[in-house]
């Protein structure tokens, strides 16, 4: 087990960027086997406008979305996984996702994510997301890389 990093190494590893990109910060990881991640929760952020006015709720679909940007630091933290630089790691599917209790600004989610297999070009994780220590969702995710076209 490591030590996390920050936001400059998530940015240098991940292609999102605001308002799409949801890791604020690794905790620690094991390559090849698992991480620990946080998404600070913000009320400024803009899907709380529309979901919902006046009940502010973290969207499910971001929490998977957290979950699968996790998976991709956990692989590109894999230098035998990790794909080369022309691949685009995209989230390709979702199992058995359970949504427990919701998520509210001021909340700090923090994702745990443990690799289950990896396979060519695709990988399946067990992920779980909490709020002070009680969890809010799980899933399991798919996610495999695609290579880029190259430009004419």
């Amino acid at each position: 087990m490591s030590e996390g990093f920050d936001i400059q190494e998530i940015q240098r590893l991940l292609p999102h960027r605001h308002p799409f990109l949801l890791v604020d910060r690794v905790l620690e990881i094991d390559p090849g086997v698992s991480i620990r991640a946080i998404k600070n929760i913000t009320v400024d952020e803009p899907f709380f406008q529309g979901h919902f006015p006046g009940i502010p709720i973290f969207p499910g679909v971001l929490i998977l979305e957290v979950m699968a940007q996790a998976s991709g630091l956990l692989v590109f933290k894999t230098p035998e996984y990790c794909p080369e630089d022309d691949n685009l790691y995209m989230f390709v599917g979702v199992d058995k996702a359970r949504f427990k209790k919701p998520v509210v600004p001021g909340d700090q989610l923090e994702v745990g994510v443990k690799l289950m297999w990896m396979r060519r070009n695709c990988a399946s994780f067990d992920a779980t997301a909490s709020v002070d220590g009680e969890v809010v969702a799980t899933a399991g995710i798919m996610c495999m890389f695609k290579e880029l076209p190259s430009e004419a």
